[in-house]
């Protein structure tokens, strides 16, 4: 019985640890040029699958991070997606002349520092990334 308990326990921990992060742990980041200061999920959906290209009335563009835990953790909550699926599905749209691949760049510092020097940039870091010279969007 007590070495059951002590397996159960165990599992347990593995599986925590081995979850994702969660989208509380991304931060949904723009240029203060967007006067948009919340955001519904479906507009994020909407603007990174390139249906939207505006914000409060504010012309946007996504800016994509590589690879790691807040990229999957983004595509998952919000584009229910992941990375090779987003990926055919903007070689599609190029291929078809209907947009442009969005920016993309190595990591969170990256995307900050992109964010921060272009009109209309919308990107996400993960919740520990420091967001100097954006502002972050609240999502509803």
């Amino acid at each position: 019985m007590k070495n059951k308990k002590l397996f159960s326990m165990l599992a347990a921990l593995v599986f925590v640890a081995s979850s994702p992060i969660f989208a509380a742990d991304v931060k949904v980041i723009a240029n203060p040029s967007v006067s948009a200061t919340s955001v519904s999920s479906g507009d994020i959906q909407s603007v990174f699958l390139l249906d939207k290209d505006s914000l409060g009335g504010s012309h946007v563009q996504p800016v994509l991070v590589k690879g790691g835990a807040a990229h999957e953790a983004f595509l998952k909550e919000y584009l229910g997606k992941n990375d090779s699926a987003l990926q055919a599905f903007y070689r599609s749209l190029v291929f078809t002349g209907k947009a442009s691949m969005p920016k993309s760049v190595a990591n969170d510092a990256e995307v900050v520092a992109y964010v921060a020097k272009t009109k209309g940039a919308v990107g996400y870091v993960s919740a520990a990334a420091s967001t100097e010279g954006v502002k972050t969007l609240e999502v509803k």
